[in-house]
């Protein structure tokens, strides 16, 4: 929490900072003219998609919701960018991808270039009280002075008399930890909760949904009590009201995936009658404009005046500095918790791309978290049992290396249209768009987060990827070839093993990896990685070594790599380990050992303990 509450020292300079806006404002006012700057009040609810009345779901309860959008202007296509709380909440913070900071995986605090500023700085040089309540979570350190107030007591009312104010209230309450103590009174049938045709039918699955939706109506109550409050207050005609989702969510297959149910969230923003030349649209209407939260920061700067910096990568889409709509927006996962699994999307708000990167690994990795709902249990035994049918049993298997769905006609997006030649246009130009953001962002995505932890030292990330001496478009180019899985690739993979930077040698190993026991003519190359300098090449090589068939040379370095001084290579190492399943099983002991290691990586232990419950059941 920045203060919960503010010192007179802090008073002081607010007074200060209210005067010269005040000075500023008369100044201004002199020369005719209008320099009103309208409050600005977030309304941010968790975890959840847009299971709204006012978007068509007819299983939902939200009159308050629903009267917003009928009062303001209801965006139907908004997504975040990335699919898990931290990873997007930075990229609201500061207005940048994350992949473009090196800040990507989930609960990491990797350091930033200093001119990487959080928005509300902005504002609060600019004279506007800033108040947070009260979740941060950033991925990212928090410099001072980013808040006049962050606690659970934060409130606009606080404010100097006249002071405009930027006021965040975040709404925990459809979090996905509601689902994870079983309700026995619920509000919402379980009989009539509206599955998507990935799940299997199951009580606890109906359930869950069920109790979910009873989560979404008590979230909107506390909407109605926060928009009860400005009209108490006498500040709606004052105040331009956002309210959103900070991802999708929550039941399996949403929250951390990059599918529409991760990433496409609810958007109304509300512009009482003084403000409504700030926004292209209408009361009451709805818009196809594309937004996501890489926006967010450039258009509370747009609407209060406030100079957008170069640096930010969004568009405003409201306020004077409003551009043109985009043609896609784009998302990406990276590490969730425990588990790597590396893709990015491309999204038109009609046809959806994903590159999947890591298209060994399944969809289901097994994530503590996410194992604490009934419904992901039940859907798991549901899958060893053998009674999911295709769509269903999809998430516990392989990925393909692309996918593309007409969110329109297939809005669970099951219907995998990358390999129809109907399609082979617009997928090639979504690849391409996801090719050229990538580049033009200067993506941190294609290191490893081990080597990216080596090599950032004494410096962010984000400058290592933009040194002249780091070969981006030779490591790129490498990682895309591997993600193909296509065994003609192999010459190149075996050339790149004396390639320089480790990074280039680390996605040829992935390729090798990819392609399984189909590179079994590249097992000389493979091997020859075994001892290369970085741990996240050997780690993978490893791994290749034990798919092919050779275990005895492959888990003795994985197992040895578990105890490696960077945690990150470890956690992979660990990874690599509960991947190969039984073939692992002699790795039992070193694992163990991890479980208990004193100032062992967190992620790491917690996957340690996974690994070896699962064999104990």
């Amino acid at each position: 929490m920045d203060a919960p509450r503010r010192t007179r020292r802090e008073f002081m300079h607010t007074v200060g900072v209210v005067a010269a806006y005040g000075a500023a404002r008369m100044a201004l006012g002199a020369q005719g003219e209008d320099v009103t700057r309208p409050n600005i009040l977030w309304i941010v609810s968790e975890d959840n998609g847009p299971f709204l009345g006012c978007y068509g779901d007819t299983y939902a309860t939200t009159p308050n919701l629903d009267r917003l959008a009928s009062d303001g202007v209801l965006y139907q296509h908004a997504y975040a960018n990335a699919p898990v709380c931290a990873p997007a909440r930075c990229t609201i913070i500061s207005g940048m991808y994350p992949t473009s900071l090196g800040t990507q995986h989930m609960r990491s605090q990797y350091g930033v270039p200093s001119h990487v500023r959080m928005f509300p700085q902005y504002l609060r040089n600019a004279g506007y009280y800033c108040t947070n309540n009260s979740k941060q979570d950033y991925n990212r350190p928090k410099p001072d002075g980013v808040w006049d107030e962050s606690s659970r007591e934060a409130t606009y009312l606080d404010r100097a008399e006249g002071q405009p104010f930027f006021a965040v209230f975040n709404i925990g309450i459809s979090h996905e930890s509601s689902i994870h103590k079983t309700s026995e009174e619920l509000q919402h049938d379980p009989e009539e909760a509206p599955l998507p045709p990935y799940h299997p039918d199951t009580p606890e699955i109906r359930h869950d949904w069920a109790q979910y939706y009873d989560k979404i109506t008590a979230m909107d109550a506390r909407v109605g009590e926060l928009l009860a409050e400005l009209d108490e207050a006498g500040l709606a005609d004052d105040t331009i009201v956002f309210y959103y989702a900070d991802h999708g969510g929550v039941l399996p297959r949403s929250k951390r995936f990059l599918y529409d149910t991760g990433i496409h969230v609810p958007f109304i923003v509300r512009l009482p009658k003084a403000f409504q030349h700030l926004s292209p649209d209408h009361t009451g209407t709805e818009t196809s404009r594309l937004v996501s939260f890489v926006d967010l920061a450039p258009t509370i700067l747009s609407l209060a005046g406030v100079p957008v910096p170069d640096h930010m990568q969004g568009d405003a889409f409201l306020g004077e500095q409003a551009g043109d709509a985009p043609e896609y927006v784009f998302s990406f996962r990276g590490r969730m918790d425990e588990r790597y699994d590396l893709s990015h999307s491309v999204h038109d708000g009609r046809y959806h791309y994903i590159r999947n990167y890591h298209p060994h690994r399944i969809y289901g990795q097994h994530l503590r978290y996410l194992w604490r709902a009934p419904s992901t249990r039940s859907w798991e035994l549901e899958y060893t049992e053998g009674r999911c049918n295709e769509a269903q049993s999809r998430f516990w298997e392989r990925k393909p290396s692309e996918e593309l769905y007409d969110t329109h006609a297939d809005p669970s997006e099951v219907t995998n249209l990358a390999a129809l030649p109907e399609h082979r246009e617009r997928l090639d130009t979504m690849r391409r768009a996801e090719e050229e953001w990538a580049t033009s962002t200067r993506t941190t995505s294609y290191l490893p987060e081990g080597e990216m932890v080596d090599r950032s030292q004494g410096m962010t990330a984000h400058a290592v990827v933009r040194e002249s001496s780091y070969p981006f478009d030779r490591i790129a180019a490498m990682a895309r070839l591997a993600s193909e899985r296509d065994v003609r690739n192999l010459p190149a993979f075996d050339k790149a093993t004396s390639d320089p930077d480790s990074a280039v040698r680390y996605w040829a190993a992935m390729g090798w990896l990819i392609l399984g026991k189909e590179a079994a003519t590249s097992q000389e190359a493979i091997e020859a990685l075994l001892d290369d300098s970085s741990g996240d090449v050997r780690v993978v090589a490893a791994e290749a070594v034990c798919v092919s068939g050779e275990p005895e040379r492959g888990l003795p370095i994985l197992t040895t790599e578990l105890r490696n001084e960077n945690g990150k290579i470890g956690l992979a190492a660990m990874n690599a380990l509960e991947a190969l399943g039984g073939v692992a099983d002699p790795a039992l002991g070193a694992v163990r050992e991890i479980a208990v290691l004193e100032g062992a990586d967190n992620y790491l232990v917690r996957a340690a303990e996974t690994f070896i419950e699962r064999r104990q059941t």
